[in-house]
């Protein structure tokens, strides 16, 4: 069974970087035609897609985040990454990874609150 469990520090200061890491465990992250993405769910607002890291380790980004975010992996740890740099509060939002195939984001994990706070 695939899962994902995102990891970070819960509070970041305004103009830092946000950096959360996804573990996967029942899956490879370089196993083919699989993506790995990250999204974010501001509060009161919709689901945000943030980015993806394909199976390859080649990375595409929201145009609307793409100048401030940055996708990677450690294959060794099979697990991903999230860099957003020059936060603002506008970035406060419950951050999660999930896997793609085909179109489809079938796992999710379960979330990780981010506050953007001095």
């Amino acid at each position: 069974q695939v899962q994902l469990q995102e990891s970070g520090p819960g509070l970041v200061k305004p103009s830092q970087t946000l950096s959360l890491t996804c573990a996967v465990s029942g899956a490879s992250i370089a196993m083919n035609y699989y993506y790995w993405s990250w999204i974010r769910q501001p509060p009161g607002k919709g689901l945000e897609w943030i980015g993806y890291i394909a199976y390859s380790g080649s990375t595409y980004y929201s145009p609307s985040l793409e100048r401030r975010t940055s996708i990677s992996r450690d294959t060794s740890k099979n697990q991903f990454t999230l860099q957003l740099s020059s936060v603002t509060p506008e970035d406060t939002a419950v951050y999660y990874c999930a896997r793609v195939y085909g179109g489809e984001f079938a796992y999710w994990g379960q979330g990780t609150q981010v506050t953007v706070s001095s």
